[in-house]
């Protein structure tokens, strides 16, 4: 969302709050994100990423249980696995929820919790991990422009 609706030449202050928090570690990820960047559109996204490859994690053996635990739950093993079959392979929805967990972080995400549906807040609710909004992270960072 950051690089495909706010531009780093039209949004400079967001842009160094969110340089700040990666150069201080704050912002995770894994390598599973990195294979679905490498395949965006979005020519910046993947320029950043090829540039900070070092936040993209190799999952942990604890992450790998993780997300075993969540492909356990029939209704997200189905949505997932089709999801999986549309995007030739590649999901990481699992991983980011699990990295989270494991970290005790936060997911952030631009997906909303909908009734029934395997999306990221879902995941998340269903296994209590904290996941926010992009607004609500930028409103937790106090960030105002």
């Amino acid at each position: 969302m950051l690089f495909k609706n706010y531009y780093r030449d039209r949004f400079p202050s967001l842009w160094t709050r969110f340089d700040q928090i990666v150069s201080d570690e704050r912002l995770l990820s894994t390598r599973e994100v990195l294979k679905e960047i490498e395949d965006s559109r979005i020519r910046a996204l993947r320029d950043w990423a090829k540039d900070h490859k070092t936040i993209f994690t190799t999952p942990t053996a604890e992450e790998g249980h993780f997300v075993a635990r969540i492909y356990k739950v029939q209704h997200f093993q189905h949505n997932i696995e089709r999801k999986k079959l549309l995007n030739g392979g590649k999901v990481a929805d699992p991983f980011v929820v699990a990295k989270a967990a494991v970290m005790n972080g936060t997911v952030v995400t631009t997906e909303e919790h909908r009734p029934h549906a395997a999306r990221i807040p879902n995941i998340c609710e269903h296994f209590e991990v904290p996941c926010v909004s992009l607004e609500i992270f930028m409103e937790l960072e106090d960030w105002k422009f």
